[in-house]
């Protein structure tokens, strides 16, 4: 007899952002479409009322900043402005990682009127920057852009503030993956092995009975522990398992080895 916690649920669970990212991770063809995936993602994530905003990602990284993730073409000219004039809501929000509102584009002065009147000159009138948590000497923030002044209200900004935090581990994910790839064509090479990664995360994932995350995060340790690339470490363990006594020695810290 079927006791009520045996029988199927009948309605899928919903992913949750964390899981959404890690899928986006997994699915893209290469590190910048993934980047691109998760601005337009998180632009309509956090825009609510139906609407999407435009939002950009910015890196900071050895004194230099890049929009390295964008939802659309004009999310990213009007990142540029802010690099061209050295000043803006997104970098100050970056480099002094605290969370940067402005309300209304023709009311704002903090940056001078050749900030706000360039971005309010693409359409634009409000502005949210948060910072990301990346750990290390790399620093990033989600710009959010809207058409409409005051967009980004207490309820609104509570939310992408909450957004940001979830996902700042898939983004601090995504630059260790640039920091230890030798050049941008490993890079795409390593990203063009999905497949491999893949496996060898399942393989993880069954050896150590851990989640998705907690493998894709030992494998990533491992290569950077190493200082052997990604794709080179997810090879090695996927013919490694041909073996008779194949077993993987990347495991999460403080977990020994089983017998």
């Amino acid at each position: 007899m079927r006791t009520p916690d045996s029988a199927p649920s009948s309605t899928p669970r919903a992913l949750t952002s964390v899981e959404q990212i890690q899928n986006l991770i997994l699915d893209s063809a290469d590190f910048e479409a993934f980047l691109n995936e998760l601005a337009r993602y998180s632009a309509h994530q956090v825009a609510g009322d139906g609407d999407d905003a435009l939002c950009g990602i910015t890196l900071l990284r050895d004194r230099k900043a890049a929009t390295i993730g964008w939802s659309s073409d004009s999310a990213r000219e009007v990142d540029q402005i802010q690099y061209s004039l050295s000043q803006g809501p997104c970098l100050t929000a970056a480099e002094e990682e605290r969370e940067v509102h402005v309300p209304d584009l023709l009311e704002e002065n903090r940056w001078g009127p050749d900030y706000a009147n360039a971005v309010a000159s693409h359409g634009l009138r409000s502005v949210l920057s948060l910072p990301f948590s990346l750990q290390g000497d790399a620093k990033a923030a989600l710009n959010l852009y809207s058409d409409v002044p005051h967009k980004f209200n207490e309820v609104a900004t509570a939310h992408a503030r909450g957004y940001t935090r979830e996902i700042s581990q898939a983004l601090r994910l995504a630059v260790r993956f640039s920091l230890h790839t030798d050049s941008a064509t490993n890079l795409r090479a390593t990203l063009e092995s999905r497949t491999v990664i893949d496996i060898a995360v399942g393989i993880v994932m069954a050896q150590n009975r851990c989640s998705q995350e907690a493998a894709v995060r030992i494998l990533t340790n491992a290569s950077s522990n190493s200082n052997i690339k990604l794709r080179d470490i997810a090879a090695s363990l996927v013919n490694s398992v041909g073996g008779a006594d194949a077993h993987t020695h990347f495991e999460e810290p403080g977990q020994a080895h089983a017998g």
